[in-house]
């Protein structure tokens, strides 16, 4: 069976080390664990994962974060992947810095990723990880802390974080969302 998992950033070096490219991240981290490298092919970088039986197309769109839906549309009709074998992977300011949440669906929450591909899609019933990125910021000053580079602390802790994602993705596709979502949702 076939999955298309998407990472959600922003392509460029000046993009690189920020809290908005947390989903290149865990992208980046899954591939890596499988020794599967990124190609650059249409609309961004894909590996493919196989991992007992099932095959992870992993996605890094080169759309930019606010038109991440024409990937994964793309990406979707390619390989004939139905949305409820669609898992995006995208930074939340609304959870503490490292808190995971697994939704099975849900709204974008605001995020103009998310919101792109819903567009894009028709729904927004396809999976997704949202990686608590926190929320430490003055009043108006949300596109600076997101387009930030990780503190110092942040980055010693993002190795942990990133294959703690990358271990809930495959049991997202081994066991499913609702054991998935048992053992990796966060607790406040």
């Amino acid at each position: 069976m076939k999955y298309l998992i998407v990472g959600l950033g922003n392509i460029g070096s000046e993009y690189a080390d920020t809290r908005h490219n947390a989903g290149f991240l865990v992208a980046d981290t899954l591939a890596a664990r499988s020794g599967a490298p990124f190609t650059s092919d249409r609309y961004g970088s894909v590996a493919v994962v196989r991992h007992r039986g099932q095959e992870l197309i992993v996605l890094k769109p080169s759309t930019y974060m606010n038109l991440s839906g024409k990937a994964v549309r793309y990406w979707m009709q390619h390989e004939r992947i139905p949305l409820e074998r669609v898992f995006v992977v995208v930074d939340d300011i609304a959870l503490p810095f490292g808190h995971l949440r697994l939704r099975k669906n849900g709204s974008d929450g605001g995020h103009n990723g998310l919101k792109s591909i819903a567009e894009c899609v028709g729904s927004s019933d396809y999976g997704r990880l949202r990686f608590g990125i926190g929320g430490d910021f003055a009043r108006g000053q949300q596109v600076d802390y997101v387009l930030g580079h990780w503190t110092s602390e942040e980055r010693a802790a993002l190795p942990e974080l990133t294959d703690r994602c990358a271990d809930a993705i495959l049991s997202w596709v081994t066991e499913g969302p609702d054991r998935a979502m048992n053992r990796f949702n966060t607790k406040k």
